[in-house]
């Protein structure tokens, strides 16, 4: 095999470390070479990657391959590998060359940073780049200038990482025999910026204010984020808002995506062209899928970008797993809990023992045999893995849980004579909490938080069952159905989907001190559209005060026993703050423009009578 040209090698030397070292770090330090290269794409720009080679020389290895605008510290001869965990320790051991990027723009890469890549279909000339073919190109320069390897590489990533290994799947180089998008983001007017439009205000104030802060030249260390000076985001947000506030006294002009965001409230092709999910097509190597169904990120990039896989790509290997994970929790956590919640016992060693590491090894070292499901999932409630050979599954029954009058749930259609409707007053001045912990950011554990601090206002309806009998499962995709008015012409429309547990559940070792499991209310699912968008992303429409209208919005999905002696329950509201930002409920064509005279009272309501009937339609596992 060609030697590496020493006119790419930075560094290149036998490893030594600085500083007290984790038990993985001296392990890299003993047996791998690292070395950091400068690697130049089609357009001349060159992207900084670090590889570590292992010493034994005595045998061929795969390249686990890894990009990510999150940095590939640490540069030059240190090595510390607690500081960089986006390919998995356990992969230290297995053997493999370990590479790892700086995508193009970020830290030591050259050239300029673009959010979410836009996809090019037909490239014509070298300085027709994108993600896909800068990854491209940095395979085809690894598998002809590195030695000792046997010219199969994978990649994995998490988030946007996730975003750049399954851009990487498309039109792939022949070396690249699989891959595994994690937690990947999909779209951003659906997933991690926005849901369906709403703007995740919480998470995405604190993201760019630190992603996007400028780089002057080449650089190692992350800019100093901003200092909010507080931990309370409720407060914080509620005196920032307006939106617009947070240019004039935070962010100026440089935070360009802030600007972006603002100048693009709509699904239009700024945020069309950086959807991935429709360029998701000529996929050959192989993929695995892996997310958490409490991943308030990205649960909707994982399952669209399953699907989209498994719709333009017939034939190939396209499985999934999706676990009781946080954001990326089966690398970063035991998955044993979250929050109040017990899941029985720790679930991510399974996941990398029995599906992650064996696809890789499978695939790039014909090392034994792979017979994963097309689909594993772990069933929330009853705490049990189970798998199934299609997903959604075959075996559902759809059903219609129907809104009632005096706040009751059920799969009986309302009869004639019961009261039409429920009404109530938002008032964004005081804002429904998405948690009723005191965080700054989004917190982890929300998704599966005690919705009773919420359930108990009277600006959130509740809607619950009687004691169930038996037990029932939800599985695959969920959809609320409302039929709502509105006094004003804007409005958003927040479902939560909740399991609650009956007066004798017993606590569990994982409950914070002094939070009883008594008639907990636990989220399962829950989402939000901004009202606006409920005929199309692309062109709001505001709505007639007064006119009854239909509101759907996709749950996502889910795989969820509520067990016999439980109760269904759904809560609607308005508000969900600061985790999303306030709706004026005053129609305004760039909601990101309103001025603070903009916020008004509303009084909404929503049907529940035959003709207007309210419900959420789920499949209910046979």
């Amino acid at each position: 095999m060609k030697y590496i040209p020493l006119l790419f090698v930075l560094i290149h030397f036998t490893v030594f470390a600085s500083g007290p070292l984790n038990e993985d770090s001296l392990y890299l330090a003993a047996n791998y070479t690292k070395a950091e290269y400068q690697i130049p794409m089609r357009d001349g720009v060159k992207l900084y990657t670090i590889v570590y080679t292992p010493k034994d020389t005595a045998t061929v290895y795969p390249i686990l391959f890894f990009r990510t605008p999150y940095s590939i510290a640490p540069y030059g001869p240190v090595v510390d590998f607690s500081t960089g965990k986006g390919i998995p320790a356990a992969f230290l051991r297995e053997g493999y060359i370990l590479a790892y990027q700086d995508v193009r723009g970020r830290f030591m890469s050259e050239g300029t940073f673009q959010h979410m890549t836009p996809f090019i279909e037909n490239k014509k000339t070298k300085n027709d780049i994108d993600e896909s073919s800068d990854t491209y190109d940095t395979i085809d320069w690894l598998v002809k200038n590195l030695r000792h390897h046997n010219r199969r590489v994978g990649m994995l990533g998490i988030s946007y990482p996730g975003f750049y290994t399954s851009y990487a799947a498309i039109n792939a180089h022949p070396a690249l025999k699989c891959v595994s998008p994690q937690a990947p983001i999909g779209d951003w007017f659906f997933d991690d910026i926005h849901h369906r439009g709403a703007f995740f205000m919480a998470a995405n104030f604190e993201f760019l204010g630190v992603m996007d802060q400028p780089r002057h030249g080449l650089i190692k260390d992350w800019v100093h984020p901003y200092d909010w000076k507080t931990t309370d985001g409720y407060n914080f947000f509620q005196r920032l808002e307006p939106l617009q506030n947070a240019k004039t006294r935070y962010f100026g002009d440089s935070i360009a995506f802030w600007n972006e965001v603002i100048a693009h409230p709509n699904y239009d092709e700024f945020w069309q062209a950086r959807n991935i999910l429709p360029h998701l097509k000529n996929i050959k190597p192989a993929v695995l899928l892996i997310g958490g169904w409490y991943d308030a990120e990205d649960l909707y990039g994982t399952f669209k970008t399953y699907r989209s896989i498994e719709q333009n790509n017939p034939g190939i290997h396209n499985s999934m797993v999706i676990g009781p994970w946080i954001h990326g929790g089966w690398a970063r956590t035991d998955g044993s809990f979250l929050g109040n919640v017990s899941f029985g016992r720790g679930t991510s060693q399974f996941c990398m023992d029995s599906i992650e590491i064996p696809f890789f090894n499978f695939y790039l070292k014909d090392k034994g045999l792979l017979n994963l499901p097309e689909a594993t999932m772990f069933m929330t409630g009853r705490n049990e893995w189970k798998t199934f050979g299609i997903w959604p599954p075959n075996n559902v029954e759809s059903k219609k849980l129907y809104f009632h009058a005096k706040g009751q749930l059920s799969f009986d259609r309302p009869q004639p004579g019961e009261p039409p409707f429920d009404e109530y007053i938002s008032d964004p001045s005081k804002p429904v909490p998405y948690t009723e912990d005191i965080a700054f950011g989004m917190t982890k554990e929300y998704m599966t938080d005690d919705q009773r601090f919420a359930s108990r206002r009277p600006d959130v309806m509740v809607y619950e069952t009687d004691i169930l009998d038996e037990e029932m499962v939800f599985a695959g995709p969920s959809q609320a159905h409302l039929k709502v008015s509105t006094s004003e012409s804007d409005a958003d429309w927040v479902v939560k989907l909740i399991d609650v547990y009956p007066g004798d559940a017993p606590d569990n070792p994982t409950t914070r001190s002094g939070k009883k499991m008594s008639e907990y209310q636990q989220m399962v699912r829950s989402e939000v559209i901004r009202g606006r968008f409920r005929m199309s992303y692309e062109q709001p429409v505001p709505f007639i005060p007064g006119k009854v209208d239909e509101v759907n919005l996709e749950l996502q999905d889910v795989l969820h026993c509520f067990k016999k002696g439980h109760r269904i329950m759904v809560q609607v509201q308005n508000t969900w703050f600061p985790l999303v930002d306030l709706n004026p409920q005053k129609y305004v064509k760039n909601i990101y423009e309103t001025q603070a005279d903009d916020f008004v009272k509303a009084t909404h309501r929503i049907y529940h009578q035959p003709s207007q009937a309210s419900f959420i339609e789920i499949g209910i596992l046979k």
